[in-house]
């Protein structure tokens, strides 16, 4: 089954190409996953409310609340019973009090993919001793900049987005984009976003080099032979507002925020779709003390499924979390289920997070 679900994700990209449009609706997906198992917990509804390392993929204006010299952030998951591995590492550093820089780094891969074009030999015979196997990479390199603005509360950002996707030796791939973040917090208990994604189209350019052999496999089984082209993501906004709130005296609080993601390129399975615009809405919530622990609690993924027999039904991903702290050290998990109530896909997240002084002895 696992050998399986690899050759699927090893066709997937391979077969997209022979569509005739440069913008399919599905592009970049590894990059809408999310990062963080704090996010993760609260269904990725964290837009406005982001204040941490993470917001360099989330909203890049919330840069502007890490306040620590320097901040480290580490997370790892695995799909599909491990068989795909998702992982993101980042560091942000505080430049003065206005302005903050951020870099990371992300992988998606699926590591030893059965490649079994060349099972068959000449003569017709199995051969077993033909089947090698390769990995199909995704990558993602970003760069952030966010500064406070004059308006008391209000903040920008913006990250520059370098790509690269390899399918083994048979297809390779570059991209560029750029994504903009805006957040603002009014008075104490309120904060709103917005994040363009992709905002000037992210592109990938693609190379395929296929033997003849792997060539005349894909037209002996009645598949088209990939072509270079060029792939478009097309932008998207995602609108959000959060709220916090304290419970009492000691320390006790908590909050929630919802997102919507509209999309502009043609019509998805989501709650509002329409020809023009879709809308994806997904909340959070949120209830800790202090910065020593949280347990958190989303729903996202609310989306439309068929039946064997045809019969339609609404389902949700649901998410829970929970995040411990400690004098700038932050361990946070997430425990999500992938589609609707009968899928068996569960993943576990971990991440972490170091905030970290400036050196006594460091250089001013």
């Amino acid at each position: 089954m696992k050998n399986i679900l690899r050759v699927i994700l090893f066709l997937f990209p391979l077969m997209a190409f022979t569509q005739s449009t440069i913008a399919p609706k599905y592009s970049n997906e590894f990059l809408s996953l999310g990062v963080g198992a704090d996010a993760f917990g609260m269904g990725n509804a964290v837009v406005a409310g982001i204040d941490n390392m993470n917001a360099i993929y989330w909203n890049p204006a919330g840069l502007t609340q890490c306040n620590k010299w320097l901040e480290v952030s580490f997370m790892h998951s695995e799909y599909f019973a491990g068989i795909a591995k998702y992982d993101f590492l980042g560091i942000s550093h505080s430049i003065d009090e206005s302005s903050t820089l951020g870099i990371a780094a992300i992988r998606f891969g699926v590591d030893d993919i059965p490649n079994t074009t060349q099972l068959i030999d000449n003569n017709g015979r199995v051969n077993y001793d033909n089947v090698s196997s390769f990995t199909a990479g995704d990558y993602a390199f970003l760069t952030s900049y966010a500064r406070k603005l004059k308006v008391s509360g209000m903040s920008l950002g913006g990250t520059m987005k370098v790509i690269y996707r390899n399918v083994g030796d048979f297809a390779k791939s570059w991209g560029f984009g750029l994504d903009a973040g805006w957040q603002y917090q009014l008075k104490k208990n309120w904060k709103f976003g917005v994040m363009a994604r992709d905002v000037t189209s992210t592109f990938n350019a693609w190379v395929f080099e296929l033997d003849d052999e792997t060539k005349n496999v894909f037209l002996s089984t009645g598949n088209a032979i990939p072509e270079n082209g060029l792939e478009l993501t097309l932008p998207r906004v995602i609108i959000a507002a959060a709220g916090k709130f304290d419970l009492g005296s000691k320390g006790f609080h908590a909050g929630g925020e919802l997102d919507v993601d509209l999309t502009s390129d043609g019509k998805r399975n989501v709650l509002l779709k329409s020809d023009l615009v879709s809308a994806d809405p997904h909340a959070g919530f949120f209830v800790g003390f202090k910065d020593f622990v949280k347990i958190r609690g989303g729903i996202s993924g609310i989306q439309q499924f068929t039946n064997m027999d045809e019969t339609k039904y609404w389902g949700f991903q649901p998410n829970l979390g929970m995040g411990l702290g400690f004098k700038g050290f932050s361990l946070d998990y997430a425990f999500t289920r992938l589609g609707d109530a009968s899928a068996n896909y569960y993943t576990h997240i971990f991440s972490l997070r170091l905030k970290l002084d400036k050196p006594k002895n460091a250089v001013k």
